[in-house]
């Protein structure tokens, strides 16, 4: 039902459909029984008014940039967002095409080498491999005058599959809108909330793109790529289009113009909405479980999915408060708004409650894309893989073949002396303003499959109901894991935090460094922030034991506060507030997202960005102001064990 309603239509930030999601997640929090509240952010988010794409020559032709309906599919046929990247600059541009593959920095090193420039084209790349806003800015900063994305068939299209409506994957004329802001949050309030009467930077002020960027088929693509000519791609530039790749300029020209109400009515209100369950014995404390309502297109599997799973955490928990079981401390039941955008409706809450979140926030649970398939995954913080790895255990995989740990491990051929392999929070969805910004532990979890309706149109309740959770199996089990999670952590006398297993993950990241420090003959020993990662470890084994000692008598309310609230402190002492020397806003200095990729995640990265830039002296400095914080957060496991009564 959930599912059904929420993906009726293309709800994308800042639209009338957007705002009735609101609407409708928060009658059924209140149906249940649970306090609701909404925060409203004005935001700068343009929408375009006009879009056209064209090829000049040879052969004039205007492209048809709309997805045609499927048969079989009532939401294909209304009304569909405009074929333009969120965050798009204005302009009407023509000039000759060039192929620059994916459109990384190494792909232009590759056509440097080549003797081939950008300055003045129009630049055509291929979707993956990086985050679509670096390939925007990358594309600006060498010169281009338009950039045109589009998903090539051999990465999602028909060499990968079966396309859509006769399989999961995408069809010729599939479109992959999203957005290409680079910073998290409102690009006119960056680093604090979009609230009534904030002071906003201007545009030429704010970190935006300033060439149009527009998202185009794989079908229009080709209609631009088989008159391209020039030298021949080099190795492993060849996409899956039925002809020899080249990469020009020319003598293929293209038009590309977008306008949009940047000058009108450029502020948009998102909607952050949040069903809040107050804690009986440590209200203060919050675990948050939440997921993004805004989407490209009908939306199913992103994100109707996570708000599904959201949706059916609460439930299950109000079901808990009417039987009289309320939960030791307050759990948070949060939609977020605009997160497609770059993450702005979290971004803007988080920035807006940092004080008590930063203070009070336990955990954060983060469901994206929660059912889509039937392969299990999960990510986040390594001081709460052990509580997942735990939860997994005990929640049926929908297989019936066992527990979904045990599937995940099997579809993972895992040998018994290891786990499944978790990702790391680097960024890329809406824990970012948790973990990156303030150091609250996060996790993340879900079901994928095959599919290339991504963003697209297609994304739609009829494909999800034939190609990725048919039945919606996957999408309960994502919510039964949900709500053990919120509520293993809601009533814990003792938070789960597992901080040896987190010292033995960031060990591991050691050797590169020294791998790379000593490659170019520097002298930046990582002796001492190796030392204070062993003294965490020693530290949590030696609270880990004086935990079981004490949960096996009666320790008092007062002990457990003390205790949580140390516990609490570990991951904040390995940020600090001044943030990365080239990011400020990202104060974590465990995770990041790679600045030069955005999909692809660093560890530990004020050091390797140290390295990156190629300073010793720097290199050095953030290792041991690095060792410090460690040797801070094993203080704070060392006074959670003497809360306890250890010694």
């Amino acid at each position: 039902m959930f599912s059904t309603h929420l993906s009726a239509e293309t709800h994308v930030a800042g639209t009338p459909a957007q705002a009735r999601t609101r609407d409708y997640v928060i009658a059924q929090m209140k149906r249940w029984g649970i306090d609701t509240e909404v925060r409203t952010y004005d935001v700068w988010m343009p929408h375009p008014t006009s879009v056209h794409v064209a090829r000049v020559s040879p052969n004039p032709k205007a492209f048809a940039l709309a997805e045609p309906p499927v048969p079989g599919d009532s939401t294909s046929r209304l009304w569909q967002y405009p074929t333009v990247n969120g965050y798009s600059g204005q302009g009407d541009v023509t000039a000759p095409v060039v192929y620059v593959n994916y459109g990384l920095i190494e792909d232009y090193a590759q056509l440097d080498s080549m003797g081939i420039s950008v300055k003045g084209k129009i630049a055509i790349a291929r979707y993956g491999r990086s985050y679509r806003g670096i390939k925007a800015r990358e594309a600006e900063k060498h010169g281009a005058i338009g950039l045109l994305i589009y998903s090539d068939p051999q990465d999602d299209g028909y060499v990968a599959g079966d396309v859509y409506p006769k399989g999961p994957m995408r069809p010729s004329t599939g479109v992959q809108r999203g957005s290409i802001l680079n910073p998290d949050g409102d690009p006119s309030t960056p680093g604090y909330p979009s609230t009534a009467g904030a002071r906003r930077l201007t545009a030429d002020q704010m970190e935006i793109s300033h060439i149009p960027v527009v998202p185009i088929s794989y079908g229009n693509a080709s209609e631009l790529l088989k008159y391209v000519d020039g030298p021949g791609v080099p190795r492993g530039w060849q996409g899956g289009l039925p002809f020899h790749y080249h990469v020009g300029p020319g003598p293929v020209t293209a038009r590309v113009a977008v306008t949009d109400d940047r000058a009108t009515k450029p502020l948009k209100p998102i909607y952050d909405t949040f069903g809040v369950v107050r804690g009986s014995e440590f209200p203060d404390e919050l675990v948050i479980i939440g997921g993004h309502r805004d989407a490209w297109g009908p939306g199913a599997a992103d994100n109707v999915s996570g708000t599904v799973s959201v949706l059916e955490a609460a439930r299950a928990v109000a079901a808990e408060l009417k039987s009289g079981m309320r939960p030791k401390r307050t759990i948070i039941f949060a939609t977020w708004d605009a997160e497609e955008w770059g993450l702005l409706g979290s971004t803007e809450f988080v920035e807006d409650d940092s004080l008590r979140l930063a203070r009070e926030a336990v955990a954060y649970f983060n469901q994206d894309v929660a059912a889509q398939g039937s392969a299990f995954g999960g990510a986040g913080s390594p001081s709460l893989r052990q509580t997942i790895r735990d939860v997994t255990r005990l929640v049926p995989d929908p297989d019936g073949k066992g527990s979904v740990y045990a599937e995940w491990r099997r579809a993972r051929a895992i040998p018994d002396t290891a786990e499944p392999e978790m990702g790391d929070p680097g960024g890329g969805s809406d824990f970012a303003g948790f973990y990156n910004h303030l150091g609250i532990p996060i996790l993340d979890w879900g079901f994928g499959g095959p599919g290339g309706v991504y963003h697209s149109q297609y994304d739609s309740h009829n494909w999800m109901t034939r190609f990725g959770d048919p039945g919606f199996r996957y999408h309960a089990t994502a919510a039964r894991i949900g709500g053990a999670l919120v509520l293993r952590l809601a009533n814990a006398d003792v938070l789960p935090y597992d901080y040896a297993e987190y010292a033995r993950t960031i060990r591991q990241y050691l050797s590169p460094i020294d791998k790379r420090v000593n490659d170019l003959h520097w002298s930046a020993p990582t002796t001492a922030l190796r030392a204070a990662i062993d003294h965490l470890e020693r530290e949590a084994v030696a609270f880990d034991a004086t935990r079981d000692s004490a949960l096996a008598g009666s320790p008092s309310t007062d002990n457990l506060e003390k205790t949580n609230k140390a516990l609490m402190r570990v991951e904040r002492a390995l940020t600090r507030p001044q943030g990365l020397r080239t990011r400020p806003w990202f104060r974590n200095l465990i995770y990041v997202a790679d600045e030069n990729n955005g999909y692809a995640n660093m560890a530990l990265p004020s050091v390797n960005e140290a390295i990156r830039a190629g300073d010793e002296a720097l290199t050095r400095r953030e290792i041991a102001d690095l060792a410090a914080r460690f040797n801070d957060a094993a203080q704070a496991v060392s006074d959670a064990r003497a809360a306890l009564g250890g010694g």
